[in-house]
This record gives structure tokens, sequence and C-alpha cells, in this order.
């Protein structure tokens, strides 16, 4: 079976460095039961940008809102006034448009495709009748990896959303066009004409600067210049205040910005595939954690912040992001099996382990999704246990002073409350260590 040819891999590799001439293939999910991508090994090429949505993605994407929705109405008894979506480029690539399906159909649109080509022509508006729901109001957050692979979805998303906004329905029904209104009257009391008030209040999609990618928040959280979430969360505005769409390639509006934050009371960041989840790297804590307290730093509350799990189509879930983060704990990261899977890996097992630290203590400084007893376990199983700094100090001991480090940082900090007796551990450990890479650099 093609499953079976991983060697692939590195024959085509060797071959690639000799000169030879690499047989191309697809790109995708294998676990989301894409076979036509195996074997790998092959020069994959990505997707056609012009047929994003697939119409299978537009499936996914409508389930993927009917299920946010649903929550949301269980959590809040209400449809939201904002929605905050992060949109990333290669999530985009593998799941040919999920996120970009979900967005569409929150506000009340449709793709429609080109017959015989399949290509996206551009949207349609569903009717009130088919939709049974009123029209959502939505702010994605592009990754800038997204605006440099997809200015075409930028385009289309700024397209959608102008159509809605100027749709004759009441505020009931149309929530987006309610919010338009009413910042149309303010922008044109400031001075605006019609014209560029109605482009004003109609910027929905935000991003980092013009050639520039990130949202702010990892650097700061990683060389500890922050006191507040505050701090976290006015540095990811300025990182992601700019603009795109018509007439706007990254122009800066922070008031705009603040203004959709001040209403978003959802946030939702999909996971098409179990290969990857929140605590994986920092970029997760970085883009949508960020998101989570930008939001709170404007609202004054954090926002009903949402993971939706689309890896299975066939088995659509939503889970908050503490609920998401006590999932992984326990599948993963408290995992024996997992662990000794790391293990193997020696050094860069440990640096693994290491930067997976790092991402927890970013997420609790963003979105506050771990509790003490989430701290208690990882001190006692990564930081405590005698076997665990045996191995540590033998293949990487950075890694363990990290680890302890972030530890102490997050009972300093006030983000865990740990004992008295566990903090003197964790102190005497760190010391300890800390002694012994200095006998090693001497």
């Amino acid at each position: 079976p093609n499953i079976r040819r991983v060697r692939d891999e590195l024959e085509s590799s060797l071959g690639a460095f000799a000169g030879h001439f690499v047989r191309p293939g697809p790109s995708g999910a294998p676990t989301r039961g894409q076979a036509d991508i195996l074997p790998t090994g092959r020069n994959f090429y990505s997707v056609d940008p012009h047929k994003i949505p697939s119409p299978a993605a537009w499936e996914v994407g409508k389930k993927l809102g009917d299920i946010l929705i649903a929550r949301c109405l269980q959590e809040t008894g209400k449809y939201p006034e904002n929605i905050g979506i992060i949109l990333w480029g290669g999530a985009t690539m593998r799941s040919k448009g999920d996120d970009l399906a979900e967005i569409l159909y929150l506000l009340g649109v449709r793709p429609v495709w080109q017959p015989g080509s399949g290509n996206v022509r551009g949207v349609e508006i569903i009717p009130a009748a088919e939709l049974k729901r009123p029209r959502l109001d939505v702010t994605p957050r592009i990754s800038g990896f997204f605006r440099d692979a997809f200015p075409n979805l930028v385009e289309l998303i700024d397209q959608a959303v102008r159509m809605v906004a100027a749709l004759n329905e009441s505020p009931e029904t149309n929530i987006l066009r309610r919010h338009v209104l009413q910042d149309l009257d303010d922008y044109q009391k400031q001075g605006l004409n019609e014209t560029e008030a109605w482009r004003e209040a109609t910027f929905r999609v935000f991003g980092c600067p013009p050639g520039t990618y990130g949202a702010g928040v990892a650097e700061l959280v990683e060389s500890k210049h922050w006191q507040t979430q505050e701090d976290l969360g006015n540095n990811y505005i300025r990182y992601s205040a700019h603009a795109y769409g018509q007439g706007s390639y990254g122009k800066q509006k922070p008031a705009i910005f603040r203004r959709l934050l001040s209403r978003m009371e959802v946030t939702v960041k999909n996971e098409d595939s179990r290969e990857y989840d929140m605590l994986s790297c920092t970029d997760y804590y970085n883009y949508y954690g960020g998101l989570i307290t930008a939001a709170k730093t404007v609202r004054g509350e954090l926002p009903l912040a949402l993971v939706g799990d689309s890896a299975d189509p066939r088995r659509i879930k939503i889970r908050t992001t503490f609920e998401e983060a006590k999932h992984i704990f326990r599948s993963r990261l408290l995992n024996p099996k997992w662990l000794a899977g790391m293990k193997r890996h020696g050094f860069k097992g440990a640096g693994d382990l290491s930067k997976m630290m790092d991402v927890v203590l970013g997420w609790d400084a963003t979105a506050e999704v771990v509790d003490d007893w989430m701290y208690d376990r990882l001190a006692q199983k990564y930081a405590l246990d005698p076997e665990m700094q045996q191995w540590l100090k033998e293949v990487n001991p950075y890694a363990l002073q990290n680890i302890l480090d972030k530890l102490l940082e997050a009972i300093s900090r006030g983000m865990w409350q740990a004992s008295a007796e566990m903090e003197k551990q964790l102190r005497d450990a760190y010391l300890s260590i800390e002694g012994e890479i200095e006998e090693l650099t001497e």
C-alpha cells in the first residue's frame, strides 16, 4: 500500500540533492481521507487558490458554523454581536477552505462555482427564508502567509461583507448591517463623506502590516517583557490593526479594530487535523490567545473562546479553549506513551518538552486556560520526578532549567497558586540545575 512507501521521502530527497527529477504530487492531510496524497516523498504542489473553498470544504464550513452557533446559544442564550476567527494559510491549503467557508456561511452567503473549471467566481446571498437565522458579524484575523498566498480570498471575504451590509434587512436579521449603520453614522459625524464612512464601517479583515508576520504576543511572553494582560492585548492590537480589502492593503486602522473587538463576544480557531493542536507551538497562543486577550483588553471580559475540530469531517466537534486544553493535557502531555516517544529523541525530545512548557505559559497568560491542577501535574511529571530529572540532565540540562523557570514564572505572576512546599522544591531544583550547568560551561 502507498502508506508503507515512506522510504520514498528519503530516496526523493537524495535524488533532489543529486539533481534528479522528483515526481510531483498533491498535498493535504492524509488523516482526513485524502488518499491521493500518498505516497509521500513527491514534489508536492499546494492548491489552486481560485478553487477555494471547494464544494467539500463548503459542506464542512457550514457544519462548523452550525455547531458554533449552537454552542453560542447554549452558553449565552443569544446570537453573538461579533465573532473573531483566526485564518491561517497552511490550514486553508490542507482543508481547501474549511475556515473560509465557515466565515461565508456565518455572514449568510455562499460561494458561486464556475461550471467546468470549478473556480469560485464570487458569492451570492443565501435567502433569509433558507438561512433561518440572522446574518452574523465576523472579523477574520489573517496570518501573514494567508495574506501573501490568498489575496483573492481576502477580496472574496471583503466582497461578501459589503454585499451583506448593503442588504435592506432589519437589524434583528442582519447583525452585520446593524453595526455598519451604527458605525457609518459615527464616521460621518467625524467628518468623513458617505463613501469614505461606508468603507471604514465595512472593514472586517485584519492582519499584520504588509511584509511582516506574527502577532506580537509570543515575543513579549518569551522575553518576559510584560506585566499585565493589557500589555499583551495592546501589543496584539498594534500588530493586528491593519485592514485588508478594497482600497486598503494593510492600512493601519487601530480605532476600527478596537471597535470590532469591543463587540467580539465569541472567538474561534478551527483545527483540521489532530496532528497539531493548540499546545503544539507558540503560533497558536500568539495568534489565537492574543486575539482572546485583545478582546478582553477592550471589552473588560474574556470572550467565549472556542476551538472547532474538523479533523474527521463526518464528526465535527467544538470545545471551549479550556475544554480543549484539558483534553490535550490528558491525551498527550500527561500520557506516558507520548512521553516515552519523546524520550526516544534524546536532546531534541527534551528541547520540545521545554518548548511545550513555553506554550503552556503563553496560553495561560493570554487566555487563562491552565488550572492549578495542570501546573501541579506538569511540575510533578516533568520537573520533580527523579527519573525524568535525571534523563533531562543527561540529554539536555538546559531544557530542565527552562521547564523549572517557566513553572516558577507562573507562580511569581500569580497564574499558579502553588503550595509553599511545591514552590520550595522547584526553587531548590532550579538552583541545583543552575549550578550543574555552570560547572558544564566552566
